[in-house]
């Protein structure tokens, strides 16, 4: 990973590697894991094209699939028949929504018509057409990515936003959160609407994904992450530092009360 001075280097910079993107948001926002870059392939022949790291052994979760890549580093390429997840499965357009899936979502609603409406409600992309899927750190991605997915702070996902309504110039945002398919579906919305998304984890994702020290997930359409991180970066620079609590703090939320008279430091 760049050292500090060096990325303030690139805000120089007209074009940034998806290498310097993923250091900007490791280094700036202190993140615990690399963002992930996520793609889409709905051509047979364009997903042979790349080749995975490792192979799952069983099928497993998609939001399995997301912490391996950006716990362990790898690159992973996956068709259904490596996909555990029915949620993710209904997601991504490669199973309908039957009686067990409208089963599942009894947990969350009233009745059985309540469940089977929030069971449809979740984004879906179109039936029997995706081929598969990558994940792959940021930093090492062998494919321009649909989406970036970042599992964060709250408070890291705020700066986030917050770069992401000055890059793109959009205010006020709307984010979808639904009962279910956290990571699948929070990947899916914004990949269908070009615009960023954050949601909590859901039940499924919170043991799946290996998320239980209260994470978040922030979803960037992949061709705006760059416009994003360079927008942290010369806020950065300009600032001094990171934090939208002080200027001139590296780390991004120095934790105390504004106005206290006591944590000062000379």
């Amino acid at each position: 990973m760049a050292r500090t001075d060096d990325l303030f280097a690139l805000a120089e910079k007209d074009k940034l590697s998806y290498q310097e993107v993923s250091d900007i948001f490791e280094r700036l926002l202190k993140l615990d894991f690399p963002p992930v870059a996520v793609k889409f392939f709905f051509d047979e022949e364009e997903m042979g094209q790349y080749k995975p790291d490792r192979i799952p052994l069983h099928p497993i979760t998609f939001c399995a699939f997301i912490a391996a890549s950006r716990s362990s580093g790898y690159v992973l390429v996956s068709g259904e028949e490596k996909l555990r997840c029915a949620s993710a499965k209904y997601v991504f357009g490669w199973r309908p929504c039957d009686d067990k899936e409208t089963a599942r979502h009894m947990k969350y609603a009233k009745d059985r018509g309540q469940a089977e409406k929030f069971a449809k409600a979740r984004p879906r992309l179109p039936e029997g057409k995706l081929k598969g899927f990558l994940t792959s750190p940021l930093e090492k991605t062998p494919v321009a990515p649909d989406v970036v997915h970042v599992t964060c702070t709250p408070f890291q996902a705020y700066h986030i936003l917050n770069d992401y309504m000055a890059a793109m110039d959009a205010h006020l945002l709307t984010v979808t959160q639904m009962v279910g398919s956290a990571v699948c579906g929070g990947d899916v919305i914004a990949y269908q609407t070009g615009r960023v998304n954050m949601n909590t984890m859901c039940s499924g994702s919170y043991t799946s994904g290996k998320t239980e020290r209260g994470e978040v997930n922030v979803a960037v359409p992949g061709d705006q992450i760059e416009a994003v991180a360079k927008r942290m970066l010369e806020r950065t620079v300009r600032d001094k530092g990171v934090s939208f609590l002080r200027k001139g703090e590296a780390y991004p939320g120095f934790d105390i009360c504004g106005g206290c008279p006591m944590l000062v430091f000379k």
